[in-house]
């Protein structure tokens, strides 16, 4: 079966949760209104799941190919899907009006983000990295390079690549080796190589605009000393067209688990010409706001992942029968749908929690970037933009993990037929898995959450949104029918918050402290993220409780199956944490 989108779970999010309408009127941009949000989800929702869906596990099969040297050829039909995208204009969804776009708020180009992930992840990855060089550009270009390179990505006609990864400097983009040289043109010659480049070289665009990390030759070493830089693969001409070739070609094609359908390019610039984007030795810094955009948006691609395995697994779970359940009434069946049996049930329900609560969560970090940016009021525009920078690493870690955890649960309810290609499970699990590596691994995320974001301002911003979570729950607690949720949400805040204290006390007298407890502290605060969520989601719900749409009586059920079967996990992050560091950092290396 293909993909179809859960337009009424988009709508319950974004209309009922986060009221997405009321607050672009608060924004002063009231045509953003339900009706018109519903028909960008519906029109997306079909061009996912009639369009490239259908290519999918085609596009698997064939992968990418260089057809030449230096040319890469995508699998059929992923160019013929990508000009219908571009003819309907949904490249700038979220562009500015400035250039070409329609100005539709990230929270509603998050949903569609969702979607194309569902339906194809290999191909969405194209014109999502493209949309994240939009926003890279747009937020550090200069108005000429704007005006020149912001409209071609806004309609589809040019892509744009993130080019930071080298084969001796990974996380540590300190290493890179990557150089330019000054011309007396006011460019720069670039020399490298870049390694993992997704979608470096491909046959959908006439052109591609790479942004490339390098040094100059009098920088600072280490991070302090990169630059960003625009480099095209084909030079623009006098008026905005293609001009040149530049000194940039695709050396290989990376064999992969996953996602064969993207191209993922070693690419070689020998001498290419490029302009200087940002300011000089503030490379990184510029990148970031791509890299930031990045993993909000693989966060949101992984939910889409996991909704079209959990979609997979409960129509099969409906349909295959096997064994008797226990305490069924008697039929004339030989066997019932193992949809009945209890452990079938438990995987079913906890992919269902786990791509709900994250689809709401991923959506409000999108919302909250809309925030920052038209709120009017100045000190809410701050606050959203803090509390975006401090669940941008939750949303993009946490969906990854919950993303491979639940499409292997979606084959587990398969048994062996989700391990055969035929069914397309075994596909989303090997596609979804890159999602935990890429633009910083899960790893290097935790680490961000705790040091940088926790440690570095003695937990602020944590207890700011532990503080909103924790007024929520207060508010609830008297309701009798929120009191399930509630309670247990009002207990977790407040042992996140002793936890977070004891930590900020911890590093200062232990250098390995916060490395030892970011994994789990980051997984203790999606749980608490997820908790807060799917009570907020239960409210909503039970005030709509005499509606006769199902959806209110869903939520209620799955929020209790969270509270109940999934958030009591959260005792034995509790302990490892508490564990400190010493059992991992004590064994000598010959011990490991």
């Amino acid at each position: 079966m293909n993909y179809q989108s859960p337009l009424r779970d988009f709508q319950f999010v974004l209309h009922e949760l986060l009221q997405v309408p009321s607050m672009m009127q608060s924004c002063g941009q009231s045509e953003f209104d339900a009706d018109t949000i519903d028909q960008v989800l519906t029109a997306a929702g079909q061009f996912a799941s009639e369009v490239i869906a259908p290519l999918n596990a085609a596009g698997d099969q064939h992968g990418c190919i260089m057809a030449a040297p230096g040319v890469v050829q995508t699998p059929p039909g992923f160019k013929q899907a990508y000009d219908e995208y571009t003819r309907n204009g949904w490249h700038g969804l979220a562009c500015s009006a400035e250039f070409g776009g329609q100005g539709f708020p990230s929270v509603v180009d998050s949903a569609v983000t969702e979607m194309l992930g569902g339906g194809n992840m290999a191909w969405s990855a194209y014109t999502g990295m493209s949309h994240a060089t939009y926003v890279n550009v747009a937020a550090n270009g200069s108005a000429e390079q704007k005006a020149l390179y912001l409209p071609k990505i806004a309609s589809g006609e040019w892509a744009g690549t993130m080019c930071l990864t080298e084969p001796n400097a990974g996380t540590d983009l300190g290493l890179l080796r990557t150089r330019a040289v000054p011309q007396p043109d006011g460019t720069y010659s670039i020399s490298g190589t870049k390694i993992f480049i997704s979608g470096g070289e491909q046959d959908l665009t006439e052109n591609v605009m790479h942004l490339v990390l390098a040094r100059m030759p009098n920088s600072p070493q280490g991070v302090k000393g990169i630059s960003l830089f625009i480099v095209p693969k084909f030079i623009p001409d006098a008026s905005g067209g293609v001009g040149p070739r530049n000194a940039v070609t695709c050396g290989s094609l990376e064999h992969k688990l996953g996602i064969h359908g993207n191209s993922t390019c070693t690419m070689n610039f020998d001498g290419a010409t490029g302009w200087l984007l940002g300011e000089a030795d503030r490379g990184l810094a510029a990148m970031f706001v791509q890299m930031n955009y990045m993993r909000v948006l693989v966060g949101v691609t992984a939910i889409g992942v996991m909704e079209a395995a959990y979609q997979k697994a409960l129509a099969y779970a409906k349909e295959r029968l096997q064994g008797r359940v226990a305490g069924a009434k008697p039929s004339n069946q030989g066997a019932d749908p193992i949809a009945g049996h209890a452990d079938v049930r438990r995987m079913l329900l906890t992919q269902k929690a786990n791509v709900e609560g994250a689809r709401a969560l991923a959506l409000w970090a999108s919302q909250l970037s809309d925030l920052q940016r038209l709120h009017p009021d100045a000190a809410k525009r701050t606050e959203a933009g803090e509390m975006l920078g401090l669940l941008t690493p939750v949303v993009k870690a946490l969906a990854s993990d919950l993303g491979v955890e639940s499409t292997l649960l979606a084959m587990q309810v398969f048994g062996g037929h989700g391990y055969i290609r035929e069914n397309g499970v075994e596909q989303h699990l090997r596609d979804v898995r890159i999602i935990g590596l890429y633009e910083g691994t899960n790893g290097v995320q935790a680490m961000d959450l705790l040091g940088r974001k926790v440690l570095g301002d003695q937990g602020h911003r944590m207890n700011a949104f532990l503080d909103m979570a924790g007024a929520f729950a207060e508010t609830c607690s008297p309701r009798k029918a929120m009191r399930e949720f509630a309670e247990p949400l009002a207990q977790l805040v407040a042992d996140v918050r002793q936890l977070t204290a004891e930590l900020v006390s911890a590093s200062a007298n232990d250098p390995h402290a916060s490395g030892a407890a970011a994994v789990p502290y980051l997984r203790l605060v999606g749980h608490l993220a997820l908790a807060w969520t799917w009570a907020r989601m239960a409210e909503v719900s039970i005030n709509k409780s005499e509606a006769t749409d199902p959806i209110y009586a869903s939520k209620i059920a799955t929020a209790r199956f969270y509270f109940q079967r999934i958030l009591p996990q959260t005792a034995a992050l509790r302990a490892e944490i508490r564990a400190g560091s010493s059992a991992l950092m004590e064994p000598a290396l010959d011990l490991l």
